[in-house]
């Protein structure tokens, strides 16, 4: 009998995706639509409380590194308790909080204090999530978590132009918007009460386990995406490069907020397809083109100005988060066995935030003290020799074999690239 429905299982998940990835990408939806009504306004809203390029690279560094290295711990706990779906509800809701006390903000430090206490939020919830559906989608992962990152895009799209409406046309002032982003916050948690998550016993399991009891090619793939976390700086710095070449104060503030809707669209739209290409092809080629283009980009914000090579140059900047954000997750789901699977993606999350930090303040660091232009050159740097680096990883290892349930589909036909 249960041979018969695990069977029927695998056959319902041949012909679409599964109801808790739909469900967890609605809840991701409203959460970005909370959110980037705040993140493409955050640089400015900084800058007017008085932070420069250093209180902007700490927030962002802080804010995505505490995140980052919460996810380690979240995961261990949801894999030892065996239940996931109380992290992911408790994460959202402190998000939602912390999104509308940043309203109030009056000086950068209550900022600084708030941002990383938000992304707390996101730690709790992101490695438990997505071993969730990790789980629901068994066969098409990556397009699973391509249509969950597209569907949490489309939300950071209608975030975003909202606050462009609400702050060039409508006239509303930085606190008003946020005040509107934190209340619709908490219309996120409503698709939670319908995700449903297989019951599992309490297991008694070591945190050694998350690090090592994987194989040598997956820790060589988390080492070189933590390698291209330190050159993968906060987007605030690519709107602050647009508004540094506009000249009308109100202009500065709601062209880049455009460029930033322009980025979230692309990204939204290549998500799935990326995940899809990712699912014939293998994952290693699509993250490979994202970490190289990464470095292309930031090599143009050097070199172009103009509002044309902008609208090019963000697009290539959400291709990059198409083929790196969901597909880095699919290639460590698929080498994870399933009892520890938000274990180790909350060790590859934890690993990669290690590097967002320092990231962040370096680029901080040399647009405030040096020239904006020695943020991107070392943007560009970093993120090629992390190319190269997985390159040569993709030559030496295999990375066409996955778990015991995903089969060939997780990397390299043929184990090259």
């Amino acid at each position: 009998m249960k041979e018969r429905g695990l069977r029927a299982r695998e056959k319902k998940q041949e012909g679409g995706i599964e109801r808790n990835v739909i469900l967890l990408g609605g809840t991701s939806l409203l959460t970005d639509l909370s959110s980037e009504m705040m993140h493409p306004l955050l640089p400015m809203f900084i800058s007017a409380l008085g932070g420069g390029g250093v209180a902007i690279g700490l927030i962002g560094g802080l804010g995505d590194g505490v995140a980052n290295i919460l996810k380690l711990f979240a995961g261990f706990w949801a894999d030892s308790r065996g239940k996931r779906r109380p992290f992911i509800f408790s994460g959202y809701l402190l998000s939602s909080i912390c999104k509308l006390l940043l309203s109030f903000s009056a000086i950068w430090q209550h900022i600084l204090i708030l941002r990383p206490m938000e992304r707390v939020g996101k730690g709790l919830r992101t490695a438990p999530r997505d071993a969730i559906i990790a789980e629901s989608s068994v066969k098409w992962r990556g397009r699973s978590f391509g249509l969950h990152r597209a569907m949490d895009t489309a939300g950071a799209v209608g975030g975003s132009f909202l606050a462009f409406l609400l702050f060039y046309l409508a006239g509303w002032g930085f606190k008003s918007i946020f005040l509107l982003a934190g209340s619709v916050g908490f219309l996120a948690l409503i698709p939670l009460f319908w995700v449903k998550e297989r019951k599992r016993r309490p297991r008694d399991l070591s945190l050694r386990i998350s690090l090592k009891g994987t194989s040598a090619p997956l820790r060589w793939f988390i080492f070189a995406a933590t390698l291209f976390s330190l050159s993968n700086f906060s987007y605030m710095f690519f709107l602050l490069k647009v508004r540094e070449v506009l000249s009308d104060l109100r202009l500065s503030i709601a062209l880049p907020i455009l460029f930033y809707v322009w980025f979230n669209v692309i990204h939204s739209v290549l998500s799935f397809p990326l995940g899809a290409v990712s699912d014939r092809v293998g994952r290693l080629p699509v993250v490979i083109s994202g970490y190289g283009l990464f470095g292309i980009i930031c090599l143009g914000f050097i070199w172009f100005r103009s509002p044309g090579s902008f609208i090019l140059l963000f697009a290539l900047y959400g291709f990059i988060f198409a083929a790196t954000e969901g597909q880095e997750r699919a290639l460590v789901s698929d080498m994870s066995l399933g009892e520890v699977r938000a274990t180790v993606l909350g060790a590859f999350h934890t690993s990669v935030g290690l590097g967002a930090l320092p990231a962040s303040l370096i680029a901080g660091f040399l647009w405030q003290y040096f020239q904006p232009e020695f943020t991107f050159v070392y943007g560009a740097a970093m993120a090629g020799v992390s190319a190269l680096l997985l390159l040569f990883l993709g030559f030496k290892y295999d990375y066409s074999k996955g778990d015991e349930t995903q089969g060939n589909r997780s990397g390299v036909t043929g184990g090259a690239i």
